[in-house]
């Protein structure tokens, strides 16, 4: 995350539309309570990134790497979250409805069954337990 300063950080999350960076490397940054609502982070590097309560609903995901990111509050409903590495995050309180976890890493990732029932798919994921789910 040598890349970006604080305050560009807070300057990017903070312009309206939805933001457009594919690729983007945001690892280990603070984005607590950010609005990335309908963004496009595909690719994104956002490992260990500080994601408390952010607003991530409709954003595109897929092939995100959120390895040890902190996501507990975060709404991440109808995210794309599609071949996604999300192994050791924390999805605590996170809001996973409609979300589409097909082929995403989950291994020891702390997130509930009942949250999991509320994804749209989760075909292909890898449980936290490291379990694959077929179907």
């Amino acid at each position: 995350m040598a890349e970006f300063t604080r305050f560009q950080i807070y300057d990017l999350v903070n312009r309206g539309g939805p933001l457009w960076l594919p690729g983007i490397d945001l690892s280990e940054a603070d984005l607590r309570w950010a609005d990335l609502g309908g963004a496009n982070l595909s690719g994104a590097n956002l490992s260990k990134a500080r994601l408390l309560a952010a607003n991530l609903s409709g954003a595109r995901l897929t092939a995100a790497n959120l390895a040890g990111a902190a996501l507990r509050g975060a709404g991440l409903q109808t995210a794309d979250l599609r071949w996604a590495d999300l192994h050791e995050a924390d999805l605590s309180d996170a809001d996973l409805n409609h979300v589409n976890l097909r082929g995403a890493d989950l291994s020891n990732a702390k997130v509930s069954a009942a949250q999991l029932d509320l994804a749209s798919s989760i075909e292909g994921a890898i449980l936290p337990d490291g379990s694959l789910r077929r179907h």
